[in-house]
């Protein structure tokens, strides 16, 4: 996705955000320490000093899949730092702010209009570039073809030499052929085909899972969590290969390849469910509750 394309939508919602809320005094959303959009009397050095704090907490802080916003309160407002989809959306209100209010517009309209850029806009067709290559100049041109004339010359050369070449190791062949030694039958006979290990793989097992929400800070959005048990039935099946990814297959047909890590909530253990951040729910077209099949990558 062009970041261009994010600024302008992500600006445009925080400015209405600010006036349709006036207690909000400053509102702005980055991502990976880069400021992605700001309102216009936000404060860029305010910003960097915001981000620079949150990340050394982030450095210090293990991955907590249930926490969703940090909210911190002063004597006359507060600051709220919520995570939306791969965003953070930082907001500075005042004490008077109907925080009700306030979380209704940033939660509900922000990750809309993410979603309506990403469709309007899919990142494959964002990334690609073009290039034309320079006519070369007349003068090129002229040399070009008398370099292909010369060389087709001294092709024609190293033909006939060649040729000549060859009849005279035919003749000295057919003079000097001998029938095959017995080591040469003996060596020929022990030859062993090679056998692809990759061909006696089974297959991939698949297990149908129950999608289950992902969310929260310093949470992947491109990493699912499955039961331990599962994981270990992948790592006894192929033992010394390298299991990183999953396929992912919807009953619909919908199908994406991602990360996935073991679910560390003891209280989701065990009840044949894949936790999905949203990101990946939306490339699915799936949501909480729904069936889905997944199989390892084997690498």
């Amino acid at each position: 996705m062009n970041n261009e394309v994010y600024t302008f939508a992500l600006k445009s919602t925080l400015e209405e955000i600010r006036d349709a809320c006036p207690d909000v005094s400053s509102t702005f959303i980055f991502k990976d320490g880069q400021i992605l959009a700001k309102d216009e009397t936000t404060n860029e050095e305010t910003v960097n000093s915001t981000i620079t704090a949150f990340n050394a907490m982030a450095e210090r802080a293990d991955v907590i899949g249930s926490l969703e916003t940090v909210t911190v309160q002063g004597a006359n407002g507060q600051v709220k730092i919520a995570c939306m989809n791969d965003f953070y959306l930082t907001t500075v209100s005042s004490k008077d702010a109907d925080e009700k209010y306030v979380n209704t517009l940033t939660q509900v309209l922000v990750p809309i209009v993410i979603k309506l850029v990403e469709k309007i806009h899919p990142a494959s067709a964002d990334d690609e570039t073009f290039t034309v290559e320079p006519e070369p100049a007349e003068e090129e041109l002229v040399e070009e073809e008398a370099a292909e004339e010369e060389f087709a010359e001294d092709e024609v050369t190293d033909e006939v030499a060649d040729s000549a070449e060859d009849e005279a190791y035919d003749s000295d062949e057919a003079e000097t052929a001998t029938e095959p030694t017995d080591e040469q039958e003996t060596l020929e006979e022990e030859e062993i085909p090679e056998v692809d290990d990759e061909l006696l793989l089974p297959e991939p097992p698949v297990t149908q899972l129950i999608v289950e929400n992902l969310g929260g800070l310093l949470v992947p959005s491109d990493t699912v969590r499955v039961d331990k048990a599962l994981i270990a039935e992948w790592n006894e099946i192929y033992a010394g290969k390298k299991l990183e990814e999953v396929d992912i297959e919807t009953r619909n047909g919908k199908t994406t390849r991602c990360k996935f890590k073991p679910i560390k909530d003891s209280k989701h253990e065990g009840k044949g469910i894949v936790r999905i951040p949203e990101k990946i729910q939306v490339t699915l077209e799936t949501t909480k509750g729904e069936l889905v099949m997944v199989k390892p990558v084997v690498a």
